[in-house]
Order: C-alpha cells, then structure tokens, then sequence
C-alpha cells in the first residue's frame, strides 16, 4: 500500500525533532520535512498557502477563519508557548517605569496581529490596566525594512496604527527614542544590558511565574495547520498527525527526564526541569484542546476584543473535530 506524500514546515524544536529525522512517522504518510525560520513559515503558509501541513501563528490561524473559502484546518499541537512578559521592551529614557506608563505612548509591533502581541495587549489590558486603545501602534519590520502584515487587518478607528518609513526598522527606533517601547517575540538587536533599551519587567521569570500561579494559562503561539483540501480529501491524516507530533513530545519529555548524561547544554537543566514540574505538573507543554481551554478561551477573547476575530469562536470549533475524541478499548 502506498503512502501519501506531503510537506511539513516546521521551526527545529526538540518537541518536534523526532518527526523531522524520521524516528516518529505518521501512519500512512511520507513527510517531506521543511526546517525553516517561524517568520518565513508564517509568510509563506499564510500569503501563498505552499506546504500541506505547517506550523502557523494561532494569531493568523484565526484570521484564516473568517476567509470565505476557510483555507487550512488546524490540529490540537501546539510546538510554540511562550510567557511574554519578557517580551515588552522600552526606551531607558522614555520615563516608563511601571506599565501605567504605556498610556498614551508609541508602541512598536513588528505586526498589529502578532500572536505574542495579542496576548500582551490582552494581558497589559487585564492585568495592568493598558487599555488597547491607549497607545498608538507603530508596525513594519523589527530588524529589516519592509515587513507587512501577512493577512489583511481592517481596524476600526479607535485603535490607531502606523506604519514606519520604508527604510527605517522597530529596533533602531526604540533605540534612538523614536518610539518609546516595543512589544515584540524576538528579542531587538539594540538590546544590551546597561543600554538604551531595556525590559519593562527586569524581573521577568518572577512576574511570569505569579502569572500562571493566578490564571493556570501558559500562553500558546503557535499551532499546526492541514490546507484543508488536503485534509478533506483524506481525514484520517488529521488524527494521523496528531499522534504522531505526541509521540515525538513524549520522546522529548524522556530526554529532559535524563539525567545520567545530560541531553542539553544547561548545566542546571535537572533542576530546571524539576522547577518546572513543581510549578505546572508533569505535563507542562500539554497538547489537545481540553488541558488548554482556559488558554485557547483568553487568547479567542483577546483576539475579538482587539478587533481582529470578527465573531466569539469556541476552542473546540478551531480543531478538525476527528481529533477531539479517541477510541477506548
């Protein structure tokens, strides 16, 4: 019998490693496996929809559903989560000091729909009273010239958004003053200890921690995708994928389990690992929809309340439903 051919673009993450070197296979289905960098994943999935399953931005994911003809599928997996209080970035001569003082200022995104960026919207609005109307959004490319929005975002005019010239970049911005913080994923090349950019929460590991003791909620950034004419022409591959993305995560678990000879190259990696265990179970990273509903729920409702989700959705309405359930024996 043979086995259907397709694409998988994916970032190079241990959770996902076994896939990408053939130790995990999907039942009945022979993997072409694309490593390549999130941006340009992203870029192409969403803009020209070029690989049968992707890695794609849960952000653009859910604007995808709101197309007419409905493109990709999702699947439960989730190979990117990330706290991102760390990921708020100020001019050291801006006067921020608390996030009170993000009212009213200019604030960089290197996307307005930025996944990261809706959850520090959302959680700067809940938790610090930042409302997202407050500050004027600055977008465009955070290292190089010329980033636009992957998918087409139509914003009412209360929330205001501004693009940077063609030659100018979010980084360089920030570090000359000329916006006065930056909400971004990926750390700006001007950040140096002692710097002109700093973080608004020095403390960060401190205040990530005493965010998931209060909400439960690790926040998810990305998921994986099926264009869904491959997926409705063959629907058994949904469940297919999700089986195996799981038992690629569990050979990961494993790894960070070992400790007769260390796997990674953190010298503290035990004791990090049993932290973590301590603070948010032995499933940590947990896929499927249930043990992340209260997370999927937060982000949907920051995705409507930021005017980007045009409707409430409900988590379970994301996923193929095939890989809601399973058989029990």
């Amino acid at each position: 019998m043979s086995t259907l051919r397709l694409t998988l673009a994916c970032w190079n993450y241990d959770r996902t490693r076994a896939i990408a070197d053939g130790r995990v296979r999907p039942d009945g289905i022979d993997l072409t496996c694309l490593t390549l960098p999130v941006e340009e994943t992203f870029f192409r999935m969403a803009r020209h929809r070029e690989f049968d399953v992707a890695e794609l931005s849960l952000s653009s994911y859910v604007l995808s559903l709101f197309q007419p003809d409905r493109p990709l599928v999702a699947i439960p997996i989730f190979p990117s989560r990330s706290f991102r209080h760390s990921c708020i970035y100020v001019h050291a001569g801006s006067g921020i000091k608390d996030p009170k003082d993000l009212v009213g200022r200019r604030v960089g995104t290197p996307e307005y729909q930025l996944t990261a960026s809706v959850w520090i919207r959302g959680i700067l609005a809940d938790d610090y009273r930042v409302p997202v109307d407050s500050v004027v959004y600055v977008t465009g490319g955070q290292e190089q010239p010329g980033r636009p929005e992957k998918l087409r975002v139509e914003l009412p005019a209360s929330i205001r958004v501004e693009r940077i010239g063609p030659d100018q970049t979010l980084a360089s911005m920030l570090a000359r003053g000329d916006i006065d913080a930056l909400y971004t994923p990926r750390m700006p090349s001007t950040f140096r200890a002692g710097g002109a950019v700093r973080r608004l929460f020095e403390d960060y590991p401190a205040v990530e921690r005493e965010y998931f003791r209060r909400t439960g909620i690790f926040p998810i950034m990305h998921t994986v995708v099926i264009r869904r004419e491959i997926y409705e022409r063959d629907r058994w591959i949904a469940q297919s994928l999700v089986k195996a993305f799981a038992a690629a995560q569990r050979e990961t678990y494993a790894d960070l389990a070992e400790t007769a000879a260390l796997k990674t190259m953190l010298p503290w990696l035990t004791a990090h690992v049993e932290d973590t265990r301590r603070e948010m179970g032995d499933d940590f990273w947990p896929y499927g929809v249930e043990p992340n509903r209260r997370a999927l729920t937060t982000f949907l409702r920051y995705s409507l309340e930021q005017r980007l989700a045009a409707e409430p959705l409900d988590p379970a309405g994301l996923f193929a439903p095939e890989t809601l359930e399973s058989f029990r024996i």
